[in-house]
């Protein structure tokens, strides 16, 4: 894997895809600079050895060209703060004042370019736009793992014009590394926790584990189409009604392959989606016609929990419940404490996912699992077994 840590950026431009997509509020005010910090080291390596560092990135989904709230003006201030240092900034990502701003970077200076999306170009993955980012600098280095599965001009396209010098970062080196464990580099036992709404986004994920996962627990909205799947009532729970078929192939090569297959016996459930809502323990597939269940049950989640705490690499993607609701967190909470309490007995476990990332911060477990993944659809389709084009891109 051709990484920054061997490379020499003395007296070199890189030209950087970093993942600044970061919420902004009314205000225009970052609300989870997580991404930006996450992108500091590999700057910072850049500069120390002596290079320039120019930082692409998007924001948001603008539709026609530039509008304001969408700029990365809005985080040049903080960017500055983070580093340490002053950070320029272009008012376009390509053109005569990007050129002219890079061309006059120093050593230890930074520049930011304007977001890539004002162009449609980028997005439409256009030779002679990505040739045009590339006139900036010496060196291409990609570290946006969260669109390494965008064949777009900054994150793919690019690197064709730099045939000798591009390289991943330490965020696309780190997540590579940490996925390779959960796909090959595997220690038994191994389970994996899938959850979230919807079967239909985590089939090929799910088809995949089947050839490597000791024991697969589902939890979240999904659980309902297997349960359904299976002959259970669920009320007005979630379900994928056109993937009922699909549950239960799954079931079955899961049966066939010898891997142990767990869903919920017991659901909490409740009678109308929100938190003030009567609530109650019931089975799992017995639940009555006006209620939905919101999360898994107190045994599921106990008998859930034993099993991550004997594993030795454990992979989770999507929660067990509603848990940004109180009275549907306690699923969700219970499956992150056990795989934090196995991280620190020695497994590994990997995290990715927004909703589930977001619960384990909820809960400040962050720094109790052995990875996070910042990429969200690019983990999926790693996870299936694609190969993503900003990867390719580098090791071609």
């Amino acid at each position: 894997m051709k990484t920054i840590k061997d490379f020499d950026f003395s007296g070199k431009r890189a030209l950087i895809r970093v993942d600044f997509n970061v919420p902004l509020n009314s205000n225009q005010q970052i609300t989870d600079d997580s991404r930006m910090r996450a992108a500091v080291p590999t700057i910072e390596k850049i500069l120390n050895d002596g290079g320039a560092a120019i930082l692409m990135s998007h924001l948001g989904r603008p539709k026609e060209g530039p509008e304001d709230k969408f700029s990365l003006t809005h985080l040049k201030e903080h960017l500055g703060k983070l580093l340490n240092r002053e950070v320029q900034f272009a008012d376009d990502c390509v053109g005569d004042s990007a050129r002219k701003l890079a061309g006059e970077l120093k050593q230890g200076e930074v520049l930011l370019l304007e977001n890539l999306r004002f162009h449609k170009e980028e997005t439409k993955g256009d030779e002679e736009f990505a040739k045009k980012l590339s006139e900036l600098a010496d060196v291409y280095v990609n570290d946006a793992f969260g669109t390494a599965h965008r064949a777009h001009a900054s994150t793919t396209i690019v690197a064709k014009f730099f045939p000798e010098a591009k390289m991943f970062g330490y965020i696309m080196a780190s997540e590579l590394e940490s996925i390779d464990k959960v796909l090959d580099d595997i220690r038994h036992p191994y389970v994996a926790v899938i959850g979230g709404a919807k079967v239909s986004t985590k089939i090929e994920v799910i088809e995949n584990l089947l050839d490597k996962a000791d024991e697969l627990i589902i939890g979240g909205g999904m659980m309902f189409t297997f349960i359904k799947a299976r002959g259970g009532k669920i009320g007005n729970s979630m379900c994928e009604d056109d993937y009922l078929d699909t549950a239960r192939q799954i079931i079955s090569r899961a049966k066939n392959k010898g891997i142990k297959l767990h869903i919920p016996a017991e659901a909490v459930i409740a009678d109308q989606f929100s938190n003030d809502a009567h609530t109650r323990e019931t089975d799992a597939a017995n639940i009555p016609q006006e209620w939905l269940g919101l999360d898994i049950g107190s045994e599921s989640a106990k008998t859930f929990a034993g099993i991550i705490e004997g594993a030795k690499t454990i992979l989770w993607n999507g929660p067990m419940g509603v848990f940004e609701m109180e009275n549907f967190a306690r699923g969700t909470r219970i499956i992150a404490e056990a795989i934090a309490k196995a991280t620190g007995e020695g497994a590994f476990s990997l995290v990715g996912g927004g909703d589930s990332v977001a619960a384990l911060a909820q809960m400040g477990l962050e720094d109790q699992v052995s990875h996070v993944s910042t990429g969200g659809g690019a983990l999926l389709e790693y996870m299936e077994g694609k190969e993503l084009p900003g990867i390719r891109a580098i090791r071609e």
